[in-house]
């Protein structure tokens, strides 16, 4: 990651710290949710990705809701209530000092993906195969 800052640039290296504190609340939150949070509301949600801000004070959490289409805001209300429950679980199982907020985000890579895919099919058009060329067999009779 480049970042251009007062004296030039500066390259900033991944906190590894940062990516293993992600998965592990991507982990936690999945049994959370499963197991202590009794909203219905958020029933049918997956946890696709958390990606921890680099001071480890935020957290995105990136959501999928099965059997829905785009944005649920009933699912996003949930959530977000259950976010200081969340929290507070967190800290218990991760027994971290300081655990990051949440904040929920509905993960939309699988629907910009498709329409990617929409897009590169509607420019490359499949081109008609062309007519097989005698074969022509080793007495130089075709075949």
């Amino acid at each position: 990651m480049l970042f251009t800052g007062g004296s030039g640039a500066h390259v900033v290296k991944d906190n590894p710290r940062r990516k293993r504190m992600g998965e592990q609340i991507q982990r936690e939150l999945a049994g959370l949710l499963r197991r202590e949070v009794k909203d219905a509301r958020v029933g049918n949600v997956t946890i696709t990705a958390v990606d921890v801000s680099g001071d480890l004070r935020e957290a995105k959490v990136y959501y999928l809701v099965f059997g829905h289409d785009g944005p649920d805001p009933r699912v996003q209300l949930g959530l977000d209530s259950a976010a200081g429950f969340l929290r507070s679980a967190l800290t218990r199982a991760l027994r971290i000092k300081y655990t990051p907020t949440l904040k929920f985000v509905l993960d939309d890579t699988i629907a910009k993906g498709v329409h990617l895919t929409q897009l590169i099919n509607s420019v490359v058009k499949p081109q008609d195969e062309e007519p097989a060329a005698d074969v022509v067999g080793s007495d130089g009779k075709s075949e």
